[in-house]
């Protein structure tokens, strides 16, 4: 991409001239991007903004670009991005946080309030940046929650979060492999767990969207099929959830009836699936009987 020239440019003329480059590069939504580029280069929201760009706006603003255009994610250029109504810290070497996911979040928000239980034990699974935890967190202030992540790049981002994301909340962090950590823990000694985990099949691994394929592979790779994780969540870490605990797992959109099944085959209870706001499935609920087996 050639370098803009964009220093003594009134902003709406320099922010069309940044949604045309990045249009050139590609790059989904262009408009939206070109905006949060203005407001992370200049301080200002380029609507309402007046001034001309001096030179270093300008520089900023061409460099933030460059950046885009060659399909860096633009949570990692802004180094943070919202999530429900607090913002994380991201960046290279964690998956960034998406509004799909909010509906995970808000779906075992929902469980745990209708339960009664005001201090429930809430474990988040293959945290990443810890949004999945930190949401459970900030709507039910009285949950003990753990997140728990293997990723050494991962963790740096999700102890920061647990420090800085709620001001005054308090969540554990532990580093872990789920595929095997199970084992370390009492049965029947969790009320809720909830996960992000990677589910991407092999063949989706092979066609990635620029912007996915600069996110870390570990958080994203779910086996040949996509359900390595799922089978062990459904699996082994059913007895860590006490009688009547839930499960509440994000899918992608055409995994709906492969997750149910295996909730079925593992004797799981009262399986659904709710949508993202773009209309796709996204979150299977399952529930561990209340007798014992």
């Amino acid at each position: 991409m050639a370098e803009l020239q964009l220093t003594g440019l009134a902003p709406r003329a320099a922010l069309r001239a940044v949604r045309e480059a990045l249009e050139q590069a590609d790059v989904p939504d262009a408009a939206f991007d070109a905006r949060e580029l203005y407001r992370l280069a200049v301080g200002k929201d380029p609507r309402l903004d007046t001034s001309p760009l001096t030179a270093a706006e300008a520089a900023a603003l061409a460099a933030l670009t460059a950046r885009r255009a060659g399909r860096e994610p633009l949570q990692y250029i802004a180094e943070q991005w919202d999530f429900l109504d607090f913002t994380l810290a991201v960046g290279p070497g964690v998956l960034c946080p998406r509004a799909d996911t909010e509906v995970v979040c808000e779906a075992a928000v929902e469980l745990l309030q209708a339960s009664g239980n005001s201090t429930p034990t809430v474990l988040d699974l293959c945290a990443g940046t810890g949004c999945l935890g930190l949401g459970i967190k900030r709507f039910v202030p009285g949950a003990r929650v753990t997140c728990w992540e293997k990723s050494p790049e991962a963790l740096a981002y999700l102890r920061r979060n647990a420090r800085q994301a709620l001001p005054g909340a308090e969540v554990a962090v532990r580093e872990g492999d789920v595929l095997t950590d199970w084992q370390t823990l009492p049965p029947e000694s969790a009320d809720l767990i909830v996960s992000n985990p990677p589910y991407l099949t092999g063949a989706e691994m092979q066609a990635l969207m620029p912007e996915t394929a600069r996110e870390p592979a570990m958080a994203l790779d779910g086996g040949a099929d996509g359900l390595v994780f799922y089978r062990c969540l459904t699996g082994p870490w059913k007895q860590i959830l006490r009688p009547g605990g839930w499960l509440v797992l994000e899918i992608g959109y055409e995994q709906r009836e492969a997750v149910l099944a295996l909730g079925a085959e593992n004797g799981w209870v009262n399986g659904s699936c709710r949508q993202d706001y773009g209309g796709n499935d996204r979150a299977v609920l399952l529930q561990k009987p209340r007798n014992r087996e």
